[in-house]
């Protein structure tokens, strides 16, 4: 009888033995099974990645070297016969207007309105505000900032 009870005890370790090596083997099969269609996502995520990037890649290399044409063509067009004299004149024409609505002194006058209107052509030239000048002429635009600032000094 001990030796039944022994054959039992045996017979059911290894019974268990067997069933634990069959369910790790299942476990195993389904976890290779999932780390596959994870590997499997993430290269297609990668891929995906890869080629919106490539083409963003692509599209900003496009825009740089229209900002570059861009930036050559306005080189270009600022040095055309005639623009350094439509800019001395335009500053010119802005000092002037600047001078007889403040200075009754010209002289010194002058000089200070002939600085800061060549500062502010400058800066003009950059951005929106050299399109509507182009657009509408240097003497509209300073008369219309002109009746504003005339507006405001009179309601001080």
């Amino acid at each position: 009888m001990d030796y039944q009870i022994i054959v039992y005890v045996i017979g059911g370790v290894a019974v268990g033995w067997i069933l634990s090596y069959l369910k790790s083997l299942l476990a195993i099969r389904k976890y290779k099974k999932e780390i596959k269609d994870l590997t499997e996502h993430l290269n297609r995520q990668m891929k995906i990645t890869g080629e919106g990037s490539k083409s963003l890649e692509k599209e900003l290399e496009k825009l740089r070297k229209e900002n570059e044409n861009l930036r050559v063509s306005v080189k270009t067009l600022g040095q055309k016969p005639g623009r350094a004299e439509i800019r001395l004149l335009n500053i010119y024409d802005s000092a002037l207007r600047k001078v007889n609505a403040r200075v009754p002194g010209f002289s010194s006058g002058w000089e200070s309105a002939l600085n800061e209107a060549q500062r502010e052509y400058e800066e003009s030239e950059k951005g929106l505000g050299a399109i509507v000048r182009k657009v509408l002429g240097p003497s509209i635009t300073q008369s219309v900032s002109k009746d504003i600032e005339v507006k405001n000094d009179t309601k001080l």
